[in-house]
């Protein structure tokens, strides 16, 4: 089924028809088809809304008063280490780009294994999702994180001591507060079993650990990780972003080695609509929250601060770095470069009501490009050999863009940069990053 034609804004404004700010054609043709079926919106993918991120800061590079490293000449190094505070093993990584938790379920075995190929080659990690481990993943990751979430699914202590660190998942950017959702039409057989839940039913992960109602029970569960690894694994706490102060803080008190902070931009293989577009607040926002709270306990740098939400490109990634983090996670942009959404595949993608660039019915399982899906004839279009490749050239892209930005400030390792590096474009991101306007040493809410 191909997409009815749009009228374009001109040809509305020579008709003399004028759409209202509030009730515009999307908001009521979302209110139709909540008449016409009576559910809530399921989709993939991150908010579509604008809010403020980090294309609304600047980096000042360097000229008279600051200088410059000669590209390609000078070095400008990238390495990082996750989980120094109590881990007796923590990861060393030669990029500060790692792959987020993307579960088998959500993404077909070949994808979790081109995920696993892409980021070994590229010098990083990549992180499980829930549902479990695949072999394929652990064969083909040289450093794999293992995801503890609250639904348990899939949970197997012999997996833990197999990983090379461990992520408890509080909470999620784009559903911070709310559980995972995965369709029936992709619990396959494999996943099913994986899961120890009936195939072909609809599943909706828990919100919250069953383990504990605070910060305190959190404590306990994990020194009992610690305990089964013998103290050798780093410990991940991943929020979403909401009260960031508050629960970074909170998980560095219950012993966390690493935060992993999750802004509302980024994605998620099916959830409410409306969660993804109203709950959660922009990573450019809770960076610096996250930052203060390190810096009160004294534990900024010594705990790990990893950013995730929306991070597409080097620029992304060196203001993320400016701004306070030790790495970045990236998940969307990880499927894209893996071949999702690509434009080679735009006749089945409006086969399917749907564009290339704009499909994000990931929660249906047909994707066209075996990415999101547990259809084993869609899955083997996937080869995962030449996905982590390209998976591998994108992030090794990536890393040298971040490198150009870092020496263009005068640095010589990424972590050098700082937030007197950075200027905003807007009252609204100078506020929220807490840099000043561009052109002022002006900060909002600081003077």
């Amino acid at each position: 089924m191909s997409l009815p034609p749009v009228p374009t804004p001109e040809a509305l404004a020579r008709a003399g028809l004028r759409s209202s700010a509030t009730f515009d054609p999307a908001t009521i043709a979302e209110i139709q088809r909540a008449a016409r079926e009576g559910v809530y919106a399921i989709r993939g993918g991150g908010a579509k809304r604008a809010v403020p991120h980090f294309d609304d800061l600047l980096l000042l590079g360097a000229s008279v008063s600051r200088y410059p490293l000669e590209g390609y000449r000078e070095r400008c190094d990238t390495d990082v280490v996750l989980g120094t505070r109590h881990a007796k093993t923590p990861i060393q990584l030669d990029i500060p780009i790692t792959i987020a938790g993307m579960s088998f379920g959500a993404l077909s075995a070949t994808a979790k294994e081109a995920l696993g190929r892409g980021a070994s080659a590229a010098g990083t990690s990549t992180t499980t999702g829930d549902g479990g481990m695949t072999p394929e993943e652990r064969e083909s990751s040289k450093t794999l994180i293992y995801q503890l979430l609250p639904s348990r699914y899939g949970m197997n202590p012999d997996d833990l001591r197999r990983c090379d660190a461990i992520e408890i998942v509080v909470g999620q950017g784009a559903k911070p507060g709310g559980g995972g959702i995965l369709m029936g039409q992709k619990m396959s057989d494999r996943v099913a079993a994986m899961r120890d839940l009936p195939p072909g039913v609809d599943q909706r992960s828990a919100c919250r650990h069953p383990d504990w109602t605070g910060p305190d029970d959190l404590e306990i569960k994990i020194e009992e990780l610690r305990e089964i690894t013998d103290w050798q694994k780093p410990i991940f706490v991943k929020i979403g972003a909401t009260r960031t102060y508050y629960d970074v803080a909170l998980a560095v008190k219950a012993g966390a080695d690493v935060i992993v902070l999750d802004g509302m931009q980024g994605g998620t293989a099916a959830t409410q609509d409306i969660f993804i577009e109203h709950v959660g607040i922009p990573i450019l926002a809770a960076i610096p929250q996250a930052v203060e709270a390190l810096e009160e306990l004294g534990m900024h740098r010594e705990v790990q601060l990893v950013v995730s939400g929306g991070i597409r490109n080097g620029a992304d990634v060196a203001k993320a770095l400016a701004l306070g983090a030790d790495a970045v996670s990236i998940g969307v942009a990880a499927l894209v470069a893996l071949g999702d959404n690509a434009p080679a595949l735009e006749a089945e993608y409006e086969q399917l009501g749907s564009a290339a660039g704009y499909y994000d019915a990931w929660h249906e399982g047909r994707d066209p490009a075996g990415i999101l899906t547990q259809d084993d004839a869609l899955a083997a279009r996937l080869d995962p050999e030449l996905g982590g490749r390209r998976l591998a050239n994108y992030l090794r892209a990536t890393t040298l863009e971040t490198q150009t930005l870092a020496r263009a400030c005068g640095k010589s390792h990424v972590h050098n940069l700082e937030p007197e590096d950075l200027v905003a474009l807007t009252i609204e991101a100078a506020a929220m990053a807490r840099v000043p306007l561009a052109g002022t040493n002006w900060i909002p809410g600081r003077d």
